[in-house]
């Protein structure tokens, strides 16, 4: 094993970031929704020669990247410039400097970046092959904005390399309220981290600062593991994800999510569900809308730990951390489905890692990546709640009975076909890849989903084997869904999930006949993109309504702000929404709402072109008071909702929700959700 930097023990509100102390988070002080404290909050003064200093280095490193735009061979590389310029000038631009040390490594980052920018206009990059701590770059698809990331690249990379056979550890940070661009970059220059197994490629994703990768956190997991596998020879069989505090919170939901995608999971304390862990560790008082409640179960990873029978899953705790409440809820979640959790418990320790259990838990992960990752699971046995999570092993679930209702396969392969039980499930996809059928290959596959025996059909010559099965009036059958509206994997909503891929904030350029409406969607687009960078790190891209293009539309989800006054492309799409919005009506359903003061948001399939989303006057939901506590970081709204404005906006809403609700699979209006009165004291 090579260097290991055992992370020090700290307070349980405070976090582990390779091996600083960072400060208090959270905490029944910040239970306060009327009083939120900034988060980042704002840093230090930097005197006028530091800013004169860092000015300079960013105008001279500008030049170089402006210089490396135009040269073709420069710009697959040319992110791995750009994060130096982009960490020290947003710290500078915003206030992020937090300590004097955070000036002097804004000097080094951007020395670091002047010699990359040298380097790759005279076709040298020494950084893509070297060894040990390795900073890089990728673009992420969401904003176009670099996103910073961190390696421990052994020693003998190059012999591994050969047959493509290295094991990829991505370890997860814990919250750090003041984990700026230029902290974690330095932070990845200077630190190895917890664990660094010998023969394996470590990754540190910047996760867009401090969400427990969740959402945007999430999708720069994904981003960043793709750009390492484009860029080392990595074994896509030996990919294992590991955290500890906020980082275990963050393994925790990508193994229940993802569980067929990694060769094993290691969380490290943290929180592995919302309402336990803040009535638990905040004492706080829950009174979620009856919307939230069903929402939790985006990112409860006790209501999808069945999954894990499909990760390896190898926990940690300190004996007397309180966080230890984490595998504590999801051992006993594994227990109720027969499922024994591995949970090293580190004896008489707090918020650390115990020397002994390090080794203990090292050495099974370490057995785990020998054994690589099973593709073609025997027995399989998944849940979800939501078509954005739908694959495991050889199921693909394309269709459900509802939403945010449990939907759950239980699947096994037998000699001569496949046998399944479901619920909530309307449409499936089976299919084993080339030479993985083990079925005879003379006979037609049998098959047996919920009581009903269906053909198969035949195994391929490749040893491939594929069928999509659909409910008919309760019956299976072979075939898909029919075409038309409905939702599927990455096109069913809530609100939130648009800003998992790529999106645009449209402004009005026209005005509102109601001054309230056009003073509140103004507001909110401008909080959206200073919250958009605050939070999640990245630039919104912004476009005005009677600039948007046919590529728009098919490349971005599009957030329409204003209202079919004041925004051109909501007042060509308003008649195509199942929300009727006029300049004298606003009605959801039976429901009416004076259009003077309310106003819709929602999300729904663009009508111009149905692959992408529109959304109506959001970003994503939480707002404020969820920064203070990663475990409130869940969807606020579900798919639609009814603000009334009269209310001001606050650090947990919009404004007083009037009416909210969920579409159904064919994005119609629900009925019952109509019904549901929502009561001003309702609303925390």
């Amino acid at each position: 094993m090579r260097h290991v930097v055992l992370a020090l023990a700290v307070s349980f509100f405070c976090c582990c970031i390779h091996g600083d102390t960072c400060l208090l988070a959270d905490g029944p002080k910040d239970n306060h929704p009327e009083s939120v404290r900034r988060i980042p909050a704002l840093g230090i003064e930097v005197s006028p020669e530091d800013r004169d200093a860092l000015n300079k280095g960013l105008a001279e490193l500008a030049e170089r990247i402006k210089q490396l735009e135009s040269n073709k061979a420069a710009q697959r590389l040319l992110p791995d410039v750009q994060i130096y310029h982009r960490a020290v000038d947003v710290a500078l631009r915003h206030q992020e400097f937090f300590a004097p040390g955070d000036i002097a490594a804004a000097r080094e980052l951007l020395a670091e970046g002047l010699e990359r920018a040298r380097q790759l206009a005279a076709g040298q990059t020494p950084w893509t092959t070297q060894t040990g701590l390795v900073v890089r770059g990728y673009r992420s698809r969401l904003d176009q904005t670099v996103q910073p990331y961190g390696l421990v690249v052994p020693e003998n990379y190059a012999a591994l390399a050969a047959s493509r056979s290295v094991r990829l550890d991505a370890w997860f940070h814990g919250r750090g309220e003041t984990l700026s661009e230029v902290k974690f970059i330095q932070g990845r220059r200077k630190q190895v981290g917890v664990f660094s197994p010998d023969d394996t490629i470590v990754l540190h994703p910047y996760g867009r600062y401090s969400n427990a990768n969740k959402f945007a956190g999430e999708i720069d997991v994904l981003e960043s593991i793709e750009h390492v596998r484009e860029n080392y020879a990595i074994d896509g069989n030996r990919i294992a994800v590991r955290g500890f505090s906020m980082g275990g919170a963050s393994t925790w939901q990508l193994a229940v999510h993802y569980p067929s995608r990694w060769v094993a999971a290691n969380p490290g304390a943290g929180f592995s569900e919302t309402p336990e862990f803040l009535r638990t560790f905040q004492a706080e008082t829950l009174r979620p809308t009856w919307w939230e409640r069903k929402l939790w179960h985006w990112y409860d990873c006790d209501d999808w730990a069945v999954n894990l029978t499909q990760c390896p899953t190898v926990a940690y705790s300190g004996e007397i951390d309180r966080q230890k409440q984490a595998a504590d809820v999801m051992e006993a979640a594994l227990a109720e489905q027969g499922v024994k959790l591995i949970h090293v418990i580190g004896p008489k320790t707090g918020h650390s890692y115990h020397p002994d259990s390090r080794e203990i838990v090292d050495r099974k992960m370490s057995q785990l990546a020998a054994l690589g990752r099973r593709r073609i699971p025997r027995d399989l046995h998944f849940v979800t709640y939501t078509l954005r999570y739908n694959r495991c092993g050889w199921l693909t679930i394309d269709g459900l009975d509802e939403h945010w209702e449990q939907a759950r396969v239980d699947g096994k392969l037998l000699g001569a076909g496949i046998q399944l039980s479901t619920k909530n499930v309307a449409a499936m996809t089976l299919s084993l890849p080339t030479g993985t059928a083990p079925f005879d290959g003379a006979k037609p596959v049998k098959l047996t989903v919920d009581g009903e025996q269906l053909d198969g059909g035949p195994v391929s010559s490749d040893r491939s084997w594929q069928v999509s099965l659909v409910k008919r009036e309760g019956r299976w059958q072979l075939g898909r869904p029919e075409a038309g509206l409905r939702k599927r994997h990455l096109l069913q909503g809530p609100i939130d999930d648009a800003f998992m891929d790529s999106f645009m904030f449209v402004r009005p350029t026209g005005k509102s006949k109601h001054e309230l409406v056009d003073k509140w969607s103004q507001a909110e687009l401008e909080r959206a993109v200073e919250h958009w960078r605050r939070h999640f790190r990245g630039d919104a891209i912004v476009k005005d309504d009677t600039q948007v293009t046919q590529q728009d539309l098919e490349t971005h989800h599009v957030v329409l702000w204003g209202d079919v006054d004041s925004n051109a492309l909501l007042a060509k799409l308003a008649g195509e929404l199942p929300i009727r919005w006029t300049a004298k009506e606003l009605a959801v359903g039976d429901a009416h709402f004076e259009p003077e003061h309310h106003a819709p948001v929602m999300i729904y399939p663009n009508p111009l072109h149905p692959q992408r989303y529109v959304v109506v006057n959001s970003s994503f939901t939480f707002r404020e008071y969820a920064y203070l506590n990663n475990a409130r970081q869940v969807p606020m709204l579900p798919d639609w909702a009814v603000v009334d404005l009269r209310q001001a906006p606050t650090s947990q809403w919009p404004g007083r929700i009037a009416a909210a609700g969920f579409f159904d699979e064919q994005w119609r209006l629900r009925p019952a959700d109509l019904e549901r009165s929502v009561e001003p004291e309702e609303v925390r």
